[in-house]
């Protein structure tokens, strides 16, 4: 049995697929601790593992960041993702160091294996010399030899203009992204700990081991990936999946659907409907579909009358949703466009901000679904998107194709095995 330190940042999308590998582990007989915000502690004590509240670091509340952190009140697009990285990432990660240097004196560990956001599992690792692990729920898309500068949603252009548009848009990126990088190093001497050569590319992940949620196959051709990064698909634990009980009121409508299913969310940040559930509501009202929306953290009821065609629920739960559903139009979260693809489900993304557009582009590109190129699409958009997806076959049988990907690279399990082995050696 080994003693096992994880992190999570307290948010649904890290905090979920992070318990699905502290469960694994735990299943194993490892002793496994979890350093994260108050509100997540219960989700990691019951897999039978001991959580480790934030202390140090503010509490916060993923449906209100602005509570804790003002410059979000009323951000979206790159602003928002300024202020996250500024503020939230990079502003908690001494504290979260100082909670784990703190923990470590307590009772030592064997291993750190944390999330790659939360920015103070690096810092900590430094300080205490200790075995470390990157543990990732986000995508790792570093940039390489062919690939487009991140975070502009592209796709791999070839020829003379591919390669002279790559590098006009690849320095402006890197004017970008040093002054990030100035903030990192700045932030480390607030850590107490000297400048590095890490870059805002890699500064969040261990150069010893990631595990990283994913498959290469849906990632751009490549290869250039440093030997260290594993992925291991998708990291949802199916196994706590709720039972009947927890399914709405409406769910019989779904068993009895003769019509394609189509799922709607906006995941669990950015949830205003106007941005894409009422628009898609609009789109399919006449559309010969059943729509099944999911709202996420938001608990207020949708303004206006539903469609005749259209149900909701707060969450809906995805193992029993997922393979009844022919279409799911998303933001591209992440781990919910995982989900949909290891379910064979084809995708119409509208990915605004953070890494969605990035998410979305290779969706696009791959041919599992319909990038839509903004957060915010009209109504026609939507219906046109739904309307080629559900009627070319061969946008399903990609997203089949990156399902037995997602399935075969073995999820919880696998990550568990790496991290086994990283102990090992």
């Amino acid at each position: 049995m080994a003693s096992i330190m994880m992190t999570a940042m307290p948010f649904a999308g890290h905090a979920r697929p992070v318990r699905s590998v502290a469960a694994e582990l735990v299943r194993r007989g490892h002793d496994v601790r979890v350093h994260t915000g108050r509100s997540y502690a219960g989700t990691f004590t019951d897999v039978g593992a001991r959580a480790v509240p934030w202390a140090a670091p503010p509490d916060l509340d993923e449906r209100d960041l602005a509570a804790t952190f003002p410059r979000m009140r009323d951000r979206k697009g790159f602003r928002q993702v300024l202020v996250n990285l500024e503020d939230l990432f990079l502003g908690t990660a001494p504290a979260q160091c100082d909670d784990l240097v703190a923990e470590h004196a307590r009772e030592p560990w064997d291993l750190l294996a944390g999330d790659p956001m939360a920015l103070g599992t690096r810092f900590a690792a430094e300080h205490l010399g200790t075995p470390w692990a990157t543990v990732s729920p986000i995508a790792y898309w570093p940039p390489g030899r062919g690939i487009p500068p991140t975070g502009l949603g592209l796709t791999p252009a070839h020829g003379v203009p591919g390669r002279v548009r790559d590098a006009v848009l690849g320095a402006a990126a890197g004017a970008g992204t040093a002054l990030l990088t100035r903030a990192y190093q700045r932030t480390r001497r607030d850590a107490g700990l000297a400048p590095d050569r890490e870059t805002f590319a890699t500064m969040w992940f261990s150069p010893q081991l990631v595990v990283a949620a994913g498959v290469p196959g849906l990632d751009y051709p490549r290869g250039d990936l440093p030997a260290h990064v594993w992925f291991v698909g998708d990291l949802t634990d199916d196994g706590r999946a709720p039972g009947p009980s927890a399914l709405p009121a409406w769910w019989e409508d779904v068993l009895r659907a003769t019509v394609p299913v189509v799922h709607v969310t906006q995941g669990t940040a950015n949830v205003d409907p106007h941005d894409l559930i009422l628009p898609t509501l609009d789109a399919l009202a006449d559309e010969d579909v059943l729509v099944v929306v999911g709202l996420g953290h938001r608990t207020d009821p949708l303004p206006g009358p539903l469609p005749a065609n259209a149900r909701v629920a707060p969450m809906v739960p995805y193992p029993h949703l997922l393979p009844r559903t022919s279409l799911m139009v998303t933001n591209g979260g992440y781990g919910g466009v995982l989900q949909a693809l290891r379910h064979d489900v084809p995708l119409v993304v509208a990915g605004g901000d953070l890494d969605k557009p990035e998410i979305a582009a290779r969706v696009g590109w791959h041919g599992a679904g319909v990038d839509l190129r903004t957060g915010t699409p009209r109504a026609g958009a939507v219906r046109d998107a739904c309307r080629r997806v559900l009627g070319d076959p061969r946008y399903a049988a990609t997203a089949a194709r990156l399902g037995d990907e997602l399935r075969a690279a073995g999820g919880a399990r696998a990550a568990a095995d790496r991290l086994e082995d990283h102990l090992a050696r």
